[in-house]
């Protein structure tokens, strides 16, 4: 490799003048220009706008693969500019299981006949993931990060490039000082009358050539401070326009923002719908039913033996008068039925989804347990087949 050696030598030259330079203005020792208040505003702006994109775009990354090792695995493929293989979602994998898992303990079992809707249902969840983080990537994650890879970098460069030339400017106006300095001393020395007689006094002589001498780096001094002052106004002017379109960062980064929330929104929305059914689905079959069919009275796992101590027993339950008993004066409300249920004794009520009851509790009665009343029907109902209507 050719090295120029004078170029790095006026390079390391240069470097070592402007840290001696900042030294200086850190310690109030040499003058330093100053930007307007607007641009000292535009200049924290983008700073501002900088570091909190970087945080959003940051955790945002972390919300949507919360693994590390797959986060470190994409930033490899990208940067080697090839693709990210397949990677199925953690839903997906546990529908895939649930449903081999079936196929051993056979379809026509009410496990296995459960276990397979179950995972179809994890598996259309896993799916509307997938989906979910492509589109947001593409939507939000992506305009962010052409944001810090792309204009930041270029805004960042600028900025290097204005301070490199306050610095010249600021050199320059300090030598255009010192020559003032020195040829108003060359001149004053010049005009001296000697104290000796001669027709050309020696000291007159060297007064006169240093004076021409200075004369000389005042006119040098001067024509390279107009040319550093005219390269720092043009740069600064390039700098400003490009801090300016920081509000148009905002702008597209706003619109980035409302569709990540409708893309969010909509992935919600078809988890909330894939769940209701599958509760539809399970709901034609009471739980509570299967409880009792399952397990023998009196076994160790009878319900009624993890009852607490203070809640009535389950031939208190079945006692209880759901005639006798009366709605409060207020407290009524409307639900809907959200699933079918059978009614598991006298005491209940059976119900068919989508149907409008009136429900009220009474003193003394399980929290899980509401009675509701349809036409001249009354009996108790679980909440959780419930929809509480204002």
């Amino acid at each position: 490799m050719d090295f120029n050696v004078r170029k790095l030598a006026a390079d390391a030259g240069i470097f070592f003048s402007r840290a001696v330079q900042f030294t200086e203005e850190r310690l109030g020792q040499a003058e330093k220009t100053e930007l307007d208040a607007h641009f000292e505003n535009l200049l924290s702006r983008a700073d501002c706008t900088k570091n909190w994109t970087e945080k959003i775009y940051r955790q945002t990354e972390v919300m949507l693969q919360p693994n590390p090792g797959a986060r470190i695995e994409e930033f490899l493929y990208e940067k080697l500019d090839r693709k990210v293989p397949p990677r199925p979602t953690n839903g997906e994998i546990l529908g895939q299981f649930m449903l081999e898992a079936a196929k051993e303990f056979g379809p026509g079992t009410p496990y296995g006949s459960t276990l397979i809707k179950v995972g179809d249902c994890q598996r259309r969840l896993g799916g509307a993931e997938r989906e979910f983080l492509q589109t947001s990537s593409i939507s939000f994650l992506t305009p962010l990060r052409n944001f810090l890879e792309g204009d930041w970098r270029t805004i960042s460069k600028e900025r290097r490039l204005l301070e490199n030339r306050r610095l010249d400017l600021d050199a320059c106006k300090a030598r255009l000082k010192k020559a003032k300095t020195a040829e108003a001393k060359a001149a004053c020395e010049g005009e001296a009358v000697p104290d000796f007689q001669e027709t050309r006094p020696r000291n007159y002589v060297l007064s006169a050539s240093a004076s021409a001498l200075w004369n000389e780096e005042l006119d040098k001094a001067e024509h390279e401070m107009r040319v550093a002052q005219t390269e720092f106004d043009r740069q600064a002017e390039v700098t400003r326009l490009l801090l300016e379109g920081i509000s148009s960062t905002h702008v597209n980064h706003l619109r980035c923002l409302c569709e990540f929330v409708e893309v969010q929104a909509m992935y919600y929305s078809q988890c909330h719908n894939y769940m209701q059914e599958l509760q539809r689905e399970l709901g034609r079959r009471s739980p509570h039913s299967l409880e009792v069919n399952s397990h023998p009275a009196g076994s160790p796992t009878d319900p009624s033996t993890f009852l607490p101590l203070n809640s009535p027993s389950l031939l208190e339950t079945d006692a209880l008068q759901i005639e006798e008993v009366q709605p409060p004066a207020s407290g009524t409300r409307k639900a809907k039925v959200l699933y079918d249920y059978d009614a598991g004794d006298s005491s209940e009520l059976s119900l068919r989804a989508d149907e409008l009851i009136t429900v009220y509790t009474v003193p003394g009665m399980d929290s899980d347990w509401l009675i509701g009343e349809r036409g001249n029907q009354k009996g108790k109902v679980p909440v959780t087949y419930l929809e509480l209507l204002s």
